[in-house]
């Protein structure tokens, strides 16, 4: 596919355009469902499924809430609603139910797909918790009717199995609501479809929300339909490759680095359902995947699964790892362990659709580990000195700003919020701080609200962890500033260490102060099991923050 093919073209047309070029290759496999769906017979369950929201009296504009870990409905609903002009609303599966009331309120969602839950959650309940009213009796025998929620009229059981909960609590069943959908014609969803362009929002994903309440952010067909072609060119996608998508659908990561970027490479969808390191390694194992996605977490578990040599992940060429900084040592791994030699780093936020710069699989491996590349095509970037506010010389600091056609629309509702991060020239500012040299490739060093401001001296975590990764008894690491008396602030660090490992604070403190400036030593060393993170597998480091505040008994400074 070319540049020209994907101008102008809906979610919905980009699904049938590659079902005309290959209706017979596979579209989409589910390894442990044993699930496999050519391009033919995915388009066939996507008209039905179009067809069943027409049925539901949803209009194009209309909000789609889907709430659910990576099902198959998922990614139909998602090709779906872009053929019907419906927005998708992503809901993160972490929600729970004063989040999710808070979503569906501010997204006015008309209709809410769910599945059973996930582990630790069952969100029927959860809903019920959220929306009291779905446990009374419907008014008039039909529709909802919930308090402060007037446009939702629908509620659907992804998978099936609504006719085993109490029929009071509205729902219906997936095979009930595709049924429906029969007494749609195909005239009428062709007419819906070709009523639609690609400058309308049919995209609304909610920023993570690990400060504040989330933001609706609106993108339209071209933002993710083109953003995702560029990603593939970037990976060098082609009709044989195969992706084995582990990351979460409601996240950019998943729908447009994932399902969409495939699709508009003519590829082969291969989605985990829900992360496990080792589901994942048999999905590429068995499937012969060439691509695979990832934040580094994941690629952490996957390398460092006992199993890992069980599995065969020799046909795999290239990838993203984006979502968070990129560890160079672990990025070395996957190229040098896992066998993705064309592995890519793709950075970006869900505001710009989301990739705004990505390295490229020819890149020499220096500048793959330890850049995120140069900027995407169609795509103009600034790095913004934040003392002068004109633009920084190569290899200097400055906040990154970006502008073209992958800007949002802007926040639902929001105008406010939209124009503190749009302005009245079209710039995306990103909040990220970063460098470009004199070839365009561009370093991220930090959030300008994550870098530490200690006794005077900026100290940037990123820099530092790369460090701590070098150390061969460390997992995984983060650094975040914690409140001090003297200093403003100090440096802490929550660390994984390896299996067997006996490792000390003091050990971590020394291996700093032999290779790092003195006021970059962490004050503070926590070992940890986990981290705690978005679904989206971003690392929440205020938490973590708050944790060694009142573990080590720190005061907040003013």
């Amino acid at each position: 596919m070319r540049p020209e093919d994907v101008e102008g073209l809906t979610v919905g047309g980009l699904l049938d355009l590659v079902t005309q070029r290959r209706p017979e290759q596979d579209a989409l496999v589910y390894v442990d469902r044993g699930l496999r769906y050519s391009y033919r017979e995915f388009n066939e369950v996507v008209e039905r499924c179009a067809r069943a929201l027409i049925s539901l009296g949803l209009h194009k504009g209309d909000h789609v809430a889907v709430w659910g870990q990576n099902v198959p409905e998922w990614v139909t609903l998602q090709f779906a609603t872009g053929k019907i002009g419906a927005v998708l609303v992503t809901v993160n599966p972490a929600y729970r139910a004063r989040e999710l009331r808070y979503v569906l309120e501010q997204s006015d969602a008309a209709a809410l797909f769910l599945t059973k839950g996930v582990k630790g959650a069952d969100f029927v309940e959860v809903l019920k918790g959220a929306v009291p009213d779905l446990v009374s009796e419907p008014r008039d025998g039909n529709g909802l009717d919930a308090e402060g929620l007037p446009y939702l009229n629908n509620v659907v059981l992804m998978g099936g199995g609504a006719e085993a909960v109490e029929r009071t609590s509205h729902l219906t069943s997936w095979a009930s609501f595709i049924k429906d959908g029969e007494g749609v014609s195909e005239e009428a969803l062709r007419e819906r479809q070709a009523s639609l362009s690609a400058d309308e929002v049919i995209n609304m994903q909610y920023t993570s929300g690990t400060t504040g309440f989330p933001k609706g952010v609106q993108l339209t067909h071209s933002n993710i339909v083109k953003n995702a072609f560029y990603i593939g060119e970037c990976m060098d996608l082609g009709p044989e490759d195969r992706v084995c998508i582990p990351v979460p659908f409601f996240h950019c990561f998943g729908c447009v680095l994932g399902t969409l970027n495939v699709v508009t490479h003519e590829g082969t969808m291969v989605p985990v359902e829900s992360f496990d390191a080792e589901g994942v390694l048999k999905a590429v194992h068995e499937e012969r995947c060439t691509a695979l996605l990832g934040v580094p977490t994941m690629f952490i578990a996957e390398l460092d699964h006992p199993d890992f040599e069980k599995y065969d992940t020799s046909s795999l060429r290239t990838g993203i790892m984006a979502g968070s900084p990129c560890p160079i040592e672990v990025m070395k791994k996957v190229v040098n362990v896992m066998g993705a030699d064309e592995i890519t780093i793709a950075y970006g936020q869900t505001e710009s659709s989301p990739v705004i710069t990505q390295t490229r699989t020819d890149d020499p491996i220096e500048r793959r580990v330890s850049t995120v590349g140069r900027v995407h095509p169609e795509v103009e970037l600034r790095i913004v000195s934040l003392e002068t506010g004109e633009d920084a010389k190569p290899g200097e600091g400055g906040e990154l700003w970006t502008r073209g056609y992958h800007v949002m629309k802007g926040y639902y509702k929001m105008p406010d919020k939209t124009r503190e991060v749009v302005d009245d020239e079209g710039w995306l500012h990103t909040g990220d701080l970063a460098t470009m040299d004199e070839d365009g490739y561009v370093k991220i060093t930090g959030r300008a609200k994550d870098m530490i401001i200690r006794g005077g001296e900026n100290v940037y975590p990123r820099e530092i962890e790369e460090f701590l990764y070098t150390h061969p008894e460390i997992s995984d690491v983060q650094v975040y500033g914690v409140p001090d008396e003297k200093y403003g602030e100090e440096v802490a660090a929550a660390v994984k260490k390896r299996a067997g490992s006996d490792l000390s604070e003091e050990d971590v403190r020394e291996f700093c102060r032999e290779g790092i400036a003195h006021y970059k030593v962490p004050r503070y060393v926590d070992f940890v099991e986990e981290y705690p993170m978005t679904a989206s597998g971003k690392i929440q480091k205020y938490k973590l923050r708050e944790a060694a505040v009142e573990c080590h008994n720190l005061v907040e400074t003013a």
